[in-house]
């Protein structure tokens, strides 16, 4: 493998790890929140969203640890997107 092929692929390996570590601490993040709102006197559409938003960013990490870092990426847009809209009903 010459110079360019390597730094290419050290490139690619970069965007997995950083799709599928972003895309595990929003979904745990997200979890937390489900979690926090759940227990509180929140409407239940918010814990739901929040919920919602993770598994799409849990979704996303597989996606991403699986070489699928486009498509991730916007997997990582839509579910914080997703628990941001869910906060606006809190």
């Amino acid at each position: 493998m010459d110079e360019d092929g390597e730094a290419q692929a050290g490139e690619a390996r970069r965007a997995r790890w950083t799709a599928a570590g972003t895309g595990g601490l929003l979904s745990l993040a997200g979890l937390g929140a489900a979690l926090l709102r759940l227990t509180g006197s929140a409407p239940v559409l918010v814990p739901a969203a929040y919920a919602l938003g993770a598994a799409v960013c849990a979704l996303a990490a597989l996606l991403g640890f699986g070489g699928r870092t486009r498509r991730a990426l916007w997997l990582l847009i839509a579910g914080t997107m997703v628990m941001a809209l869910g906060d606006q009903f809190d």
